[in-house]
């Protein structure tokens, strides 16, 4: 079988590493015959190995051409555009990780300018908000690490903000507020971020004292005041149920409530480490039966009517196995479309025995 040599940053997942990749010191990081994946691509990056050796064949089969039987998700994914969108992602994480934690320990100042210029070069590569929610859904499976959730919910807030018509001004705050609301989190024992099982009530205390401990890393740094609120306020809920103050509507920050339904959507949306990503539907039909008491009712409803429009023709399968794609969004009830399965149409309003269960 052939081999090549490409850069680092050129790899994507499912290449074949071709021989052993040692540091410089002599210490082997991935054998030979070895399939990359997310981590080990960032495993490589890490140990600043500038080139890998691949099977050549690898790159031939990632480039096939899809059979008419490909759905939605698996087009997106050979696209040369994912590609790209994942490139960039994944060098803007590892960025982005170097910049929170140097500001963390002290080492330095808080790259303000930086950080949004990563977050703008990973939104630079879709044409449309449809394009980005597509990319994200493909990278459901990435780990969900503090930095990796903080860049989603940047994202999501700035689609969001596009929605409400923010200035460019205030789409570049509320972008920051993503960036930043989970900051405490890094001050929190790994131990009890990554647990994979059920928190104790006294680790659940620790969790909740990051939006507190984030707030103190900002507060007197000279940025806007939402970005600071939005750290500390992002657990607040308008009904007064949230943390740490119990906060009703009127007393958080505008930001911190779109702050928090990004949070929120992306969290129950990803992978971690105790669960598989859930589907956007389900998160949809959550919102739906809690979410208007909790959540700012404008800025919810913005972000669902939204949101389920960028599922418009994705494929679905449904919890008796049929398959089938979205064609019309109820808005009465966003989280139970109709669905076109052959030649038949099903509406998910009349079958309430029916729902979606994930997005292929």
């Amino acid at each position: 079988m052939d081999k090549k040599k490409i850069l680092t940053s050129l790899s994507v997942p499912g290449m074949v590493v071709a021989a052993d990749v040692y540091t410089k010191d002599n210490h082997l990081i991935i054998a030979k015959d070895t399939p990359l994946t997310d981590k080990i691509i960032t495993r490589l990056v890490f140990y600043s190995i500038i080139e890998i050796s691949i099977y050549s064949a690898a790159e031939e089969e990632n480039e096939e051409t899809l059979p008419d039987s490909a759905t939605y998700y698996e087009r997106i994914k050979k696209s040369e555009s994912f590609q790209r969108f994942h490139l960039a992602y994944r060098n803007n994480v590892l960025e982005f990780k170097g910049s929170l934690d140097s500001f963390v320990k002290g080492d330095k100042e808080l790259e303000i300018d930086k950080i949004l210029k990563d977050a703008w070069n990973i939104l630079d590569q879709c044409n449309t908000n449809i394009e980005l929610f597509n990319m994200l859904h493909c990278m459901r499976q990435y780990d969900d690490t503090t930095y990796v959730h903080c860049l989603n919910v940047a994202l999501i807030c700035n689609v969001m903000g596009k929605w409400l018509n923010f200035s460019k001004m205030d789409l570049e705050v509320l972008t920051l507020c993503g960036l930043l609301h989970d900051l405490g989190k890094l001050m929190i024992p790994a131990k009890i971020i990554t647990k994979p099982s059920k928190l104790t009530d006294e680790e659940f205390r620790t969790i909740k004292t990051h939006t507190l401990r984030g707030y103190n890393l900002l507060k007197s740094k000279p940025i806007d005041s939402r970005i600071k609120h939005a750290a500390l306020m992002h657990h607040e809920r308008c009904d007064g149920s949230g943390y740490p103050y119990g906060f009703y509507s009127e007393q958080i920050d505008s930001f911190a409530k779109l702050v928090a339904i990004a949070d929120v959507y992306d969290a129950m949306t990803c992978a971690r480490v105790y669960r598989g990503p859930l589907c956007p539907f389900e998160v949809i039909s959550l919102f739906e039966n809690e979410g208007y008491t909790k959540y700012d009712p404008h800025f919810i409803m913005t972000f669902l009517e939204g949101i389920t429009q960028t599922y418009i023709h994705n494929t679905v399968i449904l919890n008796n196995g049929i398959n089938g794609e979205i064609i019309f969004i109820n808005k009465m009830e966003l989280s139970r479309p109709i669905i076109k399965s052959g030649e038949e149409f099903i509406d998910l309003t009349k079958h309430k025995e029916l729902q979606i269960t994930s997005l292929v």
